[in-house]
């Protein structure tokens, strides 16, 4: 899964990065080194501009809630529960199957977070005994520091609770798309420790490498059998993963002490 990311590119570097043509200012947010759910975050759409002369799609960079909240969900409470959707379904749940078809983005990230339990706690669970595990997390990203484009999904949702002209009458959301990880060797592993991506977690999020932007991003690829060809997993061997500070498991900690990588593990794992 994905639940935590850091993202720490400015808004200025995306927009050449990924080919944006438009950009509100006034949707600047801050470097973030710890990314949780339900905060505001960065993605590149492709859809026509509001008020423009003509309805062609235009590229932007947006601020979106991560968390997606179906369009005919009654309130906005489940958001939180929905930040990943698996790409081997993603086509026929009901909550992302209308945004997989038309509303897709790609969520700029430095890598993700990721936490291995340590290996004594992991044998209390598999007797189900109930301890709170001690968890080692990994930062993983592009092994040649570019951006991780992880590919994902944005909805809306109208608060009908609220008139037309309040700025909270309609929600953004969106979801990162996840897929099986890698059992092939990382591209650089830590000295010692995982080997490969399965041996973290057993899903990770779907990265686009950059070959499969613009059909990511194109709304009018709206074919879900022609569309999934898009969800293949990267080449192998593109990623690192590094033992990082515990302190990243709080998500009041914020800062790029958290992406510093620790000479090894703190907690114990299995490895």
């Amino acid at each position: 899964m994905c639940g935590r990311y850091a993202a720490s590119r400015r808004p200025e570097d995306l927009t050449g990065l990924f080919g944006v043509e438009k950009w509100e200012p006034e949707e600047t947010l801050a470097p973030d080194w710890n990314v949780a759910p339900t905060k505001e975050v960065f993605a590149v759409l492709e859809r026509p501009s509001k008020d423009a002369a003509e309805p062609r799609p235009v590229r932007q960079l947006r601020t979106l809630t991560w968390g997606l909240v179906p369009s005919w969900a009654k309130t906005p409470e489940g958001g939180a529960r929905m930040i990943n959707a698996r790409a081997e379904t993603v086509h026929e749940k009901p909550s992302f199957r209308r945004a997989f078809a038309s509303r897709r983005c790609i969520l700029p990230a430095d890598g993700y977070y990721e936490w291995v339990t340590g290996s004594d706690e992991r044998q209390l669970e598999e007797r189900g005994k109930r301890k709170r595990p001690r968890k080692q997390p990994y930062f993983v990203t592009p092994a040649d520091g570019s951006v991780m484009a992880m590919a994902g999904l944005y909805e809306f949702w109208r608060d009908r609770t609220l008139p037309d002209e309040h700025p909270r009458a309609w929600w953004v959301t969106c979801s990162v798309i996840t897929t099986e990880a890698e059992a092939t060797p990382l591209g650089v592993a830590p000295a010692e420790g995982p080997a490969s991506l399965a041996d973290i977690h057993p899903r990770m999020p779907l990265m686009l490498t950059p070959d499969r932007w613009d059909d990511w991003l194109d709304p009018s690829r709206t074919d879900p059998d022609d569309l999934r060809e898009l969800l293949a997993p990267p080449p192998a061997g593109l990623m690192r993963a590094y033992p990082v500070t515990t302190a990243v498991s709080n998500v009041r900690n914020n800062g790029p002490e958290l992406l510093a990588e620790l000479p090894a593990p703190e907690e114990a794992t299995l490895f």
